[in-house]
């Protein structure tokens, strides 16, 4: 009986002195697992799934994660948010080039995620702290949009919205307030929540913290609800009808360039085939034909025999061609979009903008290299920026180019607006990243950036998903991936310019202001804290 009833002593000590080491572990694994599940389901409600509206539950978990808690836990969790966001968003960074650039990448924008929940935790303190907390989001997406290597904008909480109620609000600031409405709303549900809770188990009503709560989850969804009006498909300068040629490429992956002329060949063919169709009445005459992004890789106009091709194609369909070419220029390669007269030859070029890092140059080039030579191997000579917006006229259409990786970044789109183009091609070539999710991630910006300037968006695309895009975001026609195809549709063009067109980069930079105010006033409410303390 001595040795049972010690034996019970012992296991009644045991108890206690487990007990607290476990709730410790749970107070920092709960969370952790939390945030990492918050990113996970931000990523759930990206294209090519049309679950929109899991963004602000994920918002709602993530501010529950950070509300409260210091700085240096924000960053630990906005980490792991980033993580469980960003590993799968971007996994298509690694299809051909294997997990090493993708983990890279990863890892480096997630660190913006981090520093945005520490700001976030730091904030989460203050009165109002919704508001405060969504404009350090949109903070953070503006700093990833321009560093490192003039930025990497993918994964834009607006991006994720082309299905969306909140779309409409594209239209009244761009992307930044799209995308402030739609986390504004998640940490506003949250707060929401707590408020609930606190007043059943206490019975206290905090009158301006619930105000707050309700005008964080309302106001973004009366404003997406009233920012309807500017959206709008009707024709404000008359209508074209407009050709967009998807070839498709021999095979898929990086060694798709290998095979440059079979490129050219295949989209030659298809618009000859047009041209057949139009000639029997099967399909409506086209104005202008947009061929894709990388669609001659053999500069037609060091080629003979390529511009041959090109010049055949483009007589067979009697109308002006926007042909994608890689062209070497005094030494310096461009990406670039020629306009192709079926009469005069090229008549009109644009070179891309924005072009892509470590895929048409290679940044710290020594340095890559003597970590891995093969990849500087695959880009042998780095493409040069053009200088000037790019908008073609087109049987009297003003028509912006947006060559693939631009339609990424606000401004590169919102130039060719202000330049005067009353449509907006997205040129682009996805063969390099097989049937991963990255083409209809690209294709719901395209259909943001409708919206935004109240445009109409054609997406050309070497092997897919082409599409035709009207002014309120809706796609009306669409090519499978990997198959020979054309779409031919008349299209609206207009030129009055939304509020996010005319305001440009005003809006990110309130917004920011913003941000930096309630960063403000948490570390001086915090030092104001230490010192009475002190006293």
């Amino acid at each position: 009986m001595t040795v049972t009833a010690t034996s019970v002593g012992e296991s009644d000590q045991l108890e206690p002195r487990n007990a607290p080491r476990a709730r410790a572990w749970a107070r920092r694994l709960v969370p952790a697992a939390a945030a990492a599940l918050s990113g996970l389901l931000l990523y759930v409600s990206f294209p090519p799934r049309t679950l929109w509206w899991l963004a602000p539950p994920a918002f709602a978990v993530f501010g529950w994660v950070l509300r409260g808690r210091s700085w240096k836990a924000g960053l630990g969790l906005g980490y792991l948010f980033g993580l469980g966001f960003l590993l799968p968003l971007l996994v298509w960074t690694g299809v051909e080039v294997g997990p090493g650039p993708w983990l890279a990448l990863v890892i480096i924008e997630a660190i913006f995620v981090a520093l945005v929940g520490a700001g976030v935790a730091a904030v989460s303190k203050l009165p109002g702290w919704p508001v405060w907390a969504a404009a350090v989001w949109i903070a953070g997406e503006a700093a990833r949009a321009r560093v490192p290597f003039e930025g990497f904008p993918w994964g834009k909480v607006a991006f994720g919205q082309a299905d969306g109620v909140f779309l409409p609000l594209a239209a009244v600031g761009g992307t930044p307030v799209l995308g402030f409405a739609v986390v504004l709303c998640g940490f506003g549900l949250y707060e929401a929540a707590r408020l609930g809770l606190e007043r059943r188990a206490t019975g206290v009503v905090r009158p301006i913290a619930a105000a707050v709560a309700v005008l964080s989850l309302g106001v973004p969804v009366l404003g997406a609800v009233a920012a309807r009006t500017l959206v709008s498909d009707k024709a404000e300068d008359g209508s074209v009808t407009v050709a967009a040629i998807q070839g498709n490429v021999p095979r898929a992956g990086l060694d798709f360039n290998s095979q440059r002329r079979a490129v050219l060949d295949y989209h030659a063919r298809e618009t000859e085939r047009l041209a057949a169709q139009v000639k029997a009445g099967r399909v409506a005459q086209p104005d202008f034909v947009l061929w894709p992004e990388n669609s001659s890789d053999i500069d037609p106009f060091a080629n003979p025999d390529a511009r041959a091709v090109i010049d055949k194609a483009a007589k067979a369909i009697g109308v002006p061609v926007s042909v994608g070419g890689v062209v070497e220029r005094d030494g310096k390669l461009y990406n670039e979009q020629i306009l192709w007269d079926p009469a005069k030859g090229p008549v009109d070029t644009y070179d891309k903008r924005q072009i892509q890092p470590f895929g048409e140059y290679l940044p710290l080039r020594s340095f890559i290299g003597a970590i891995n030579e093969n990849w500087t191997a695959m880009v042998r000579q780095d493409f040069s920026r053009g200088t000037e917006p790019g908008v073609f006229t087109m049987d009297g259409a003003k028509v912006g180019l947006v060559t693939c990786y631009e339609a990424a970044f606000d401004w590169a789109v919102r130039s060719e607006v202000t330049d005067g183009a009353q449509m907006i091609s997205v040129p682009s070539n996805n063969a390099t990243f097989d049937r991963s999710e990255m083409t209809y991630q690209q294709l719901a910006m395209s259909r943001v950036r409708a919206v935004e300037h109240s445009r109409t968006v054609t997406v050309p695309v070497t092997s897919g998903v082409s599409a035709m895009i009207m002014p309120d975001g809706k796609i009306t026609q669409k090519t499978g991936m990997f198959v020979a195809d054309s779409l031919v549709q008349k299209v609206p063009l207009r030129s009055s310019q939304t509020p996010a067109t005319r305001l440009g980069i005003l809006p990110e930079i309130a917004l920011v202001l913003v941000a930096a105010g309630g960063l403000g006033w948490a570390v001086g409410a915090g030092l104001r804290g230490r010192r009475a303390g002190d006293v």
